[in-house]
């Protein structure tokens, strides 16, 4: 679900891997996600560097009500905790909203390298996502993918 960084929190690379790291929600620094993802949401990078390969890094993502990520995949395992509103995620090469499951605030889940998936909202949406980098989504449908289409991905129209 993500792409390359926009947004950070207070200085999330400059800190030595022997220092500790608070982030309080006022350190957080919203921007508009990379290309890779649909006009609307907002991101931000918490640590780390998702370009930096075997690093970890941690962003954030809000996602407003009928956001909608066609079915894509990433090159490394993707762990995803809801912390406000509800994500609903399913697995698939095909965007099936009937076989999605909701996630409440609280909710985990992991996407393993590769697997196919999609994501989608109902209300507005934010979720904290970790992984190793380096990161990157891959649409199963390139026509899906907003890199590739002046409107910004076929695929992404708002859910009703």
């Amino acid at each position: 679900m993500g792409g390359t960084t926009l947004a950070h929190a207070a200085s999330p690379g400059a800190r030595a891997a022997s220092q500790h790291l608070m982030v309080r929600p006022d350190d957080v620094r919203w921007g508009p996600p990379a290309a890779a993802l649909p006009p609307g949401a907002q991101m931000a990078v918490i640590e780390g560097d998702p370009a930096a390969a075997g690093k970890l890094f941690t962003f954030r993502f809000r996602f407003p009500a009928g956001y909608r990520i066609p079915p894509h995949f990433h090159p490394a395992d993707e762990h995803v905790t809801v912390l406000s509103g509800e994500l609903l995620m399913g697995m698939g090469e095909k965007f099936d909203a009937s076989k999605a499951q909701a996630l409440p605030p609280g909710s985990f889940a992991v996407m393993p390298a590769t697997l196919r998936h999609f994501a989608f909202t109902r209300q507005p949406t934010e979720v904290q996502i970790h992984a190793v980098g380096p990161w990157g989504i891959t649409y199963v449908n390139p026509e899906d993918d907003p890199r590739n289409t002046a409107t910004g991905g076929a695929g992404m129209q708002k859910q009703p």
